[in-house]
């Protein structure tokens, strides 16, 4: 990330600030600084003036306003950083399409290589290759190979017909003015424009437009709509006088040239700079940066497949002056230079007709545009990533055709010997000496791609390269220090996870142990009240959810049995009122006779819900305290608290009432409403499971148990101090 940082922000400001140190005129006042470190590329736009030149026309503050100093010097460093860009790009591409490069050296590679092969090509060089060629031939004869030595003496003789004459002037044809790369490069320009439309192309005259318009399009146009937020160059008049102004490097004379042509909005903005302005050239930067590299990087390839071609033209002179002549690698040797020597002026001639292709295209998307430039800029990088999809593959086109034209012309010169570099047995279809370079180009011979990856994941999964990474195992796969890391961390915590597993054990064990006791202490079948004694004791074990339904089951009961008890403690849940200040056990058996009262549907489980009533009851009689002195049945209080007081009755004793009755009655009363509660929740649970019972019986006891819970509902909700209260 620093360094995406840097490229994008810090570095195009570092050149600002050289190009600012060193290119500033010397000239006082208004003058907008021309970048003279580069005005001898002589960039110019199709108005002509020159783009070292140019100018960021701003207001550039003082001492009575800082805030718009430090914009113009931002916007300063900005502009200058991106000139220098769009300046360098621009000359290297006319420079490269041009062939400017060639002329500087032509002369002395030609020098070089009358040199090399006059130290080469020696009569005694000449002699001794032909010699070993006839041996070659002879021995082809005494083998009875005669078409193979036939073929041998017509290869020697085509090459000592066509070595003397590119031994004469072995670059002739590669560096010639009208030669192969200048051919090439005419070529290439020609079918580019012919692509766009121009159906009479002149190379010179469309190198020079196209430099005209890159100017236009990358530092002309988005500087205007930088500078003034449009391009002025839609009026004729502000034309002509941004032209001239930033010819004379004077912004007072551009910003009233604005104003009296018209475009006072323009004029306005050169007024009073803002950091939009900074944020709009940081987009310059980015996307105009971005397209231009691309071109210059395809500026460099065809300068780079020139070369190649002159590099080839050198090797084959050692392939005409001996290696032509002897059978095998050598003579193999010279025919992949000749073709790879052709073969890179056409990678040439491709690589222009692309650059060529993408820049006018580039152009035609700007002049379509009507203006937005912004709007291209950022949209063309889409172009651009297509353009760099379809170059990839090109190349490699290319690269497996060399070795592929090569590769049949020294199987045709072997005419079917043996084509091994070892010299026997097949070669794949590989010619002598050609093996390294088509087993890399076009995968036919050597160690193929899946055998390679296979090798890869081999050593990867070595443990001798796990011991070579410091412990990491398949060191080459992502993540795999951190899975390390991770496995050490695991190791180190599995003694800890051990014993908790083993603790849970214990705690299972426990549940089971607990359920067993809450039923008749065996496996088999189980009651709904059995089920619900069990779910309770789980409970109050602090059983989990997830093992409630395990331990059940063990204990006997049925998947049924077990949905229809969880329901019915539901059932309970869903009826009880909390009370902070209630007592827990009164709670749920009110809330377990609630549930009875509101269950009874055909599809209601009444026997789980009667049993779940059971349960709650026996829990409220086993926490309901007995009276210290005994309490005669007979006291008026305790029998018309009993028996004889309405609901509304007992919800109106206040506590003063209750404290007047003393202790003993109080606890006396609770103890014997919760006995009472309790022996009406089994007869009503065992009337249900009794098939002796009627429809009326059970529906007599129902209503006896759940107008007890109601008066003990009562009771214990009217006030703070009640039967069950032990304050």
């Amino acid at each position: 990330m620093f360094w995406i940082l840097f490229a994008l922000f810090v570095f195009p400001g570092l050149i600002g600030v050289a190009a600012s140190a060193s290119g500033t005129g010397t000239e006082s006042g208004n003058r907008g600084g021309g970048i003279d470190g580069l005005s001898w590329m002589n960039v110019r736009d199709s108005d002509g003036v020159p783009l070292a030149d140019y100018s960021f026309v701003t207001d550039h503050g003082g001492v009575l306003d800082p805030a718009a100093t430090v914009v113009w010097t931002l916007l300063g460093l900005e502009f200058i950083g991106y000139m220098v860009i769009v300046i360098s790009a621009i000359w290297l591409i006319g420079y490269a399409l041009s062939f400017q490069w060639l002329s500087l050296f032509s002369t002395a590679l030609h020098g070089i290589a009358r040199t090399f092969t006059q130290t080469v090509a020696t009569p005694m060089m000449l002699v001794t290759a032909a010699t070993v060629g006839a041996f070659c031939v002879g021995w082809f004869v005494l083998r009875g190979y005669h078409a193979k030595a036939t073929t041998q003496v017509v290869t020697m003789l085509m090459v000592a017909i066509l070595g003397p004459m590119f031994l004469a002037d072995p670059l002739a044809e590669v560096l010639a003015p009208d030669g192969l790369l200048a051919q090439g490069r005419d070529l290439g320009i020609s079918v580019a424009a012919g692509l766009n439309g121009d159906a009479n192309p002149d190379p010179a005259r469309l190198i020079a437009s196209l430099q005209g318009n890159l100017a236009d399009n990358f530092a002309r146009s988005p500087l205007q709509v930088w500078n003034f937020g449009h391009v002025v160059d839609g009026s004729a008049a502000c034309k002509t006088v941004w032209s001239k102004g930033v010819s004379a490097g004077d912004d007072s004379r551009v910003r009233k040239g604005l104003r009296d042509c018209g475009d006072t909005a323009a004029a306005a903005r050169a007024d009073d700079p803002t950091m939009g302005q900074v944020g709009t050239g940081l987009i310059l930067l980015i996307c105009g940066t971005l397209l231009l590299l691309f071109a210059v990087f395809l500026s460099v390839r065809v300068i780079k497949a020139a070369l190649d071609s002159i590099y080839q033209g050198f090797v084959t002179i050692l392939g005409f002056a001996a290696g032509g002549f002897i059978y095998g690698p050598t003579q193999n040797f010279l025919v992949r230079s000749m073709v790879h020597g052709f073969v890179a002026a056409a990678r040439m001639t491709l690589y222009v007709i692309f650059l060529s292709f993408y820049m006018v295209f580039i152009g035609n998307i700007f002049e379509q545009s009507r203006g937005h430039v912004m709007a291209v800029l950022v949209t063309a990088g889409l172009v651009e990533v297509i353009a760099l999809s379809q170059l990839k593959h090109l190349s490699r086109s290319i690269g497996k055709g060399n070795d592929w034209i090569a590769n049949r012309f020294a199987l045709a010169i072997q005419n079917g010997m043996p084509r091994t570099a070892g010299g026997g047995g097949s070669g794949g279809g590989t010619a002598l000496g050609l093996g390294m370079g088509t087993m890399h180009a076009s995968g036919s011979g050597g160690i193929g791609l899946i055998p390679k990856l296979a090798m890869l994941n081999t050593l990867n999964a070595s443990p001798a390269a796990a011991w070579v990474a410091g412990g990491v195992v398949n060191p080459m796969n992502p993540l795999s220090r951190r899975r390390r890391k991770m496995d050490k961390e695991n190791m180190a915590a599995s003694p800890m996870s051990l014993e908790t597993h083993e603790w849970n054990k214990s705690a299972r064990d426990n549940w089971i142990h607990k359920a067993g006791l809450r039923s008749d202490g065996t496996n088999g079948p189980k009651t709904d009240l059995q089920v619900a004694n069990i779910l309770d004791g789980l409970y109050d074990s602090k059983a989990p959810d997830a093992m409630l339904i395990p331990a059940m089951l063990w204990a006997g009961a049925t998947h049924q049995q077990v949905i229809n008890a969880e329901r019915a403690l539901a059932a309970q849940k869903a009826s009880m009122m909390v009370d902070p200040i209630g007592v827990p056990a009164v709670q749920k058996a009110v809330a377990a006779t609630f549930g009875v009262h509101n269950h009874l549907r055909d599809g209601d489980p009444k026997s789980a819900i009667a049993s779940q009533a059971v349960v709650a009851a026996d829990n409220f009689a086993r926490h309901a305290l007995a009276p210290v002195n005994p309490v005669d049945d007979n006291d008026p209080f305790v029998r018309w608290v009993m028996h004889g007081a309405s609901l509304d009755q007992l919800a109106a004793i206040t506590p003063a009432q209750w404290r007047s009755a003393g202790v003993d009655k109080r606890l006396h009363i609770g103890n014997q409403l919760a006995l009472r509660h309790q022996t009406l929740a089994h007869a009503y649970s065992d009337a249900l499971t009794n098939p002796a019972s009627t429809a009326a019986q059970i529906d007599r006891i129902r209503m006896e148990f759940v107008n007890s819970g109601f008066r003990i509902s009562t009771l214990h909700t009217a006030n703070q101090l009640s039967p069950w209260h032990h304050a």
